[in-house]
Order: structure tokens, then C-alpha cells, then sequence
């Protein structure tokens, strides 16, 4: 009998669910920080004076963080013991989440968001691992059942409870309530998850992890500063993008000449898991950019209290949950492709509908459209989950997770970044096209109905009337934000045929033998 299943024989009813509290609180700590920022950037960025595109570097910093420092999560485990790694993740996750909450700068607030997010990249990870080892083998279903509701109540209460927090006391708060939580689940921790074995003479490729990690960062470094610096006519940006590319080919270079590289290249032999990543890729762009881009087309052009755009973001979760507790029971009776082309038309509809939206669309538009991308992403989460891994070789399961997970959330933190550059783009494009036809010599503008404020004979009414059109040139540009999304998740539609099926039996053979469709 193994370790794990002995220290599960042996564990107490009361102790698991000990157990599991404390480190689900951990979890949904994690996955609560990924939302609850959206409804308070646009009190954050007033406190603390940047722009719309600078802002979104809060939410981009955490992503990009949490994103390199997930592979490395095993390893680490492994060679201090998992105990000893929960408790440092959960500290660190805590202590920066208050210096995030004491931030006065924007460049404070990125820094301590990027420690925060390397912190709390182990936390969803060895949560499940303890899980698994807690849980008798024939309780894994309920466990990982509680542990995936875990990870979504997370997103589901961020924008709700951020709300809730920057309306009533100050957008600090978001940060400042992981207090609490991460000291209960600190003591829960210390006094319930057994310590593991202590593994000395492993060895990590730091070389090609570090190449990974610059490569990524200074894409993102790119992406973020692009807009303010004037792009590739700055110096800083073409350094950034060469330093991206030239990392990443030496990257490259290094996992098909190293003895034992950070990601084996048989990893990228399986057609399903190369397509699978690209798909979670988009998933992670369409999820997160869309939750970066309502809060301020709510609170900034239609003048919803933060509680209210919080209230309206939280269906969307709800959706979600709803649909995988039904693509559950349908994987395996359904051809796994299917759900996914229905997962993505269900996306692509709530996005069409969203190119709709106008600065006086009904709330119940808003969460309508927000109902049907949950429903349509968590169509596409849990098949993507299945077929991605099907064909993959048991070998590289754990650096195949590892790499769906980094997918994700490079999808997330670039999703975030050109979404904010091309609305940040279109909206002196479409104001400067809305201004050039707009004059008093049109008869438009001489016509008794407009409102006595508009008068271009005084600043005051000028200075109105230009923030009327930036208004309205704010919200073309949403809608062209929300059109390319919708673009983006037609075309990979054709990538499905690219994807091996289900397996099925061939007729008239033993039962035992399958193939691929």
C-alpha cells in the first residue's frame, strides 16, 4: 500500500473534512484574487492617476506571475516537502496581498501583484495533490468534485465581493480580506496536512525555465508598454520584443539539445494536446479579457455603482457552474467535439449580442449575455479538459497539466493587454472621426432639440460636448473589442476537425480493442 493511501485509510472522518477546509480556503483565496480587482480598477485608477491601458498591468502582473511560477510547483513540493511549501505559499499569498492593499504607486501595486501571484501559483495545485492524498481512492470523484467548485466559486465571488468591499469601505479591502482567510487557513494547515517525504538528488532545468520565464515576461513587458511608449519607435519596445524572441529560440534550441529540458519535445507530438493548448489559449482571452473590459464600460459609461457591476458580472460564473455540472454526465455519451462546437457557438452568440450593447442597455441584457458565454465556456472547459489529455502519453501527463495551465493564463494576460491596447486605439480613432463631421455648420447641430449645454459659443459647452463624443467613441470601441473576440473564437472552429475522436469500438473485434475515430 502506498503512503497516500495509507495516511487516507488512517485519517478521521472529522480530520478530512478539517483538512479539507483549510485548504480550500486557500483555494478559493487563490482563484477569488484573479476577479475580485475588476470592479475596483476604475477607483484604482484614479487613486492612483494612470491611464485605462497602465491599469489593466494590475490584473496582467498577477497572471504573468502565477503563470511562471506553476511548472516549478512539483518540483519544489518534492524537494522541501508539500507541508512546508503550502505554508510559505500561503504566507507569502497573505502578506503580499496586504502590501497590495497598502500600495500608493502603480509600480508598487504591479511589484507586489507579481509577488503575490508567484506566492499563490502552488496554491491550486497542492491543493488537489493533498486532496488526493486525504481521500480514500474510491472518494477521488467527490473530492475533485469539491475541489472544482472550489476553484470557481472563487471567480463567480470576485466581481460580487469586490463590489461589495470598494462600495461600502475602499477598493483596499479586495486586498486586505485575504487577511483573515489566509491566517485560517495557515492555522488550518499547520495543525491537519501531514508533511511528505523530503526527495534530495532532484534535478529541475532552472536554464530552460529561466529562458521560458524571460521569454514570457518580456512579451508581456511589451504588450503592457506598447501603447504608452509609441511602439517599435521606442527603443524599449524593440528591445523587449527581441529579448522575447531571442529567449524563446534559445528555448526552443535548448529542449531539443538538453539531457533532461524543462518540457520534453515528445510532448508536442500529440496532435490533441498541441490543439488542445491553442484552444485553452483562446478560452483564456475570451474568459479574462471579457471580465477586464465590462467593469468600466459598466461603472465608466453607463454609471453603475461598483456594487451593481459586480451583481451583473456574477451570472456569468453561475452559467459556468451550471454547464459543467451537465457536460459532466454528457462526456463519454456525446462526441467530446461536439460539446465543444456548441461551447463555442454559445460564445460567439453572447459576443455577437454583446456588439449590441449600447451606453443604455437593459441590466437584464447584461446578464443574459453574460448567462450564455458561461454557459458557452464551460462547454468548451471540461471536453477541452478530456480530449486534450486522451491520446497524451502517461509519461508527460504531469508537464502536460503544468503546460495547460500556462496556456491559460498567457491567453489570460495577453487577452487582457490587446483587448485594452486596441480599445485605448479605437476610441482616439472613432473620436477623431465622430469630430471631424461634427461642426456647427451642420444642420445637425443647429437644431433646436439639442440640449442647451452644447453651446459652442462658451468653453463650458464645448468642453461638454467633447466629452459626449469620447463617451460615445469609448463605447464603438467596446463593441469593436467584443466583435474581435467573437472573431477569434470563430476561427479556431475549423481546428476541431484537426482533433482525433472519442475512442470507439471496431465492430466485430474483441472488446478490448479501440481506435480513434
Amino acid at each position: 500500500m502506498s503512503a497516500a493511501a495509507t495516511a487516507a485509510s488512517t485519517t478521521t472522518p472529522l480530520e478530512r473534512g478539517l483538512t479539507t477546509v483549510s485548504i480550500m480556503l486557500a483555494t478559493i483565496m487563490q482563484a477569488l484574487d484573479t476577479t475580485i480587482a475588476n470592479v475596483a480598477l476604475p477607483h484604482m485608477q484614479g487613486s492612483m492617476a494612470a491611464t485605462q491601458d497602465q491599469i489593466s498591468w494590475v490584473l496582467t502582473s498577477y497572471i504573468v506571475a502565477a503563470a511562471i511560477m506553476t511548472p516549478p510547483t512539483g518540483f519544489l513540493a518534492a524537494r522541501f516537502g508539500r507541508k512546508k511549501l503550502f505554508l510559505v505559499s500561503v504566507t507569502g499569498f497573505t502578506i503580499a496581498s496586504m502590501l497590495c492593499g497598502a500600495a500608493v504607486s502603480l509600480p508598487e501595486m504591479v511589484m507586489f501583484r507579481l509577488l503575490q501571484g508567484a506566492f499563490g501559483a502552488g496554491l491550486v495545485p497542492l491543493a488537489q495533490a493533498v486532496l488526493l492524498d486525504t481521500y480514500p481512492k474510491e472518494k477521488h470523484g467527490s473530492a475533485m468534485a469539491m475541489w472544482g467548485m472550489g476553484v470557481m466559486l472563487g471567480p463567480i465571488l470576485g466581481p460580487t465581493l469586490g463590489g461589495y468591499l470598494t462600495e461600502y469601505y475602499n477598493w483596499r479591502w479586495v486586498f486586505y480580506i485575504n487577511l483573515p482567510v489566509g491566517l485560517l487557513a495557515l492555522g488550518g494547515i499547520m495543525a491537519f496536512v501531514p508533511e511528505t517525504d523530503k526527495r534530495n538528488g532532484l534535478s529541475f532545468d532552472w536554464f530552460g525555465f529561466a529562458l521560458l520565464s524571460l521569454s514570457i515576461g518580456a512579451l508581456q513587458m511589451m504588450l503592457d508598454r506598447g501603447e504608452s511608449q509609441n511602439w517599435f519607435s521606442s527603443i524599449e519596445i524593440l528591445i523587449e520584443t527581441g529579448l522575447a524572441a531571442v529567449c524563446l529560440y534559445m528555448f526552443i534550441v535548448h529542449m531539443f539539445t538538453a539531457k533532461n529540458p524543462f518540457l520534453e519535445p515528445g510532448l508536442f507530438t500529440d496532435r490533441n494536446f498541441v490543439i488542445g493548448l491553442l484552444f485553452i489559449f483562446i478560452v483564456g482571452v475570451v474568459l479574462l479579457a471579457t471580465m477586464a473590459l465590462l467593469p468600466p464600460f459598466l461603472q465608466n459609461l453607463m454609471g453603475y455603482p461598483v456594487v451593481t457591476a459586480g451583481v451583473l458580472l456574477a451570472p456569468r460564473g453561475v452559467g459556468t457552474v451550471i454547464a459543467m455540472m451537465f457536460v459532466g454526465r454528457l462526456v463519454g455519451k456525446i462526441d467530446t467535439r461536439i460539446l465543444i462546437l456548441f461551447g463555442l457557438f454559445m460564445t460567439a452568440l453572447s459576443l455577437y449580442q454583446m456588439m449590441g450593447f449600447t451606453t443604455d442597455v437593459s441590466e437584464f441584457t447584461i446578464i443574459r449575455t453574460g448567462i450564455i458565454q458561461g454557459i458557452g465556456l464551460g462547454f468548451i472547459f471540461v471536453p477541452l479538459s478530456t480530449i486534450t489529455f486522451a491520446t497524451l502519453d502517461p509519461h508527460y501527463r504531469t508537464e502536460g497539466t503544468a503546460m495547460f495551465s500556462l496556456m491559460r493564463n498567457i491567453g489570460s494576460s495577453i487577452g487582457i493587454s490587446v483587448m485594452t491596447t486596441m480599445l485605448t486605439q479605437n476610441t482616439q480613432v472613432v473620436h477623431a472621426s465622430l469630430a471631424a463631421v461634427l461642426t456647427p455648420f451642420r444642420l445637425a447641430m443647429q437644431s433646436p432639440w439639442l440640449p442647451d449645454i452644447w453651446d459652442w459659443q462658451t468653453t463650458t459647452g464645448v468642453v461638454l460636448l467633447n466629452a459626449a463624443v469620447t463617451k460615445q467613441a469609448s463605447a464603438i470601441a467596446y463593441l469593436d473589442d467584443f466583435q474581435a473576440m467573437m472573431w477569434i473564437v470563430i476561427g479556431v472552429v475549423p481546428l476541431l476537425l484537426l482533433m482525433h475522436g472519442p475512442k470507439r469500438k471496431v465492430p466485430g473485434k474483441d472488446d478490448h480493442i479501440e481506435v480513434m475515430e
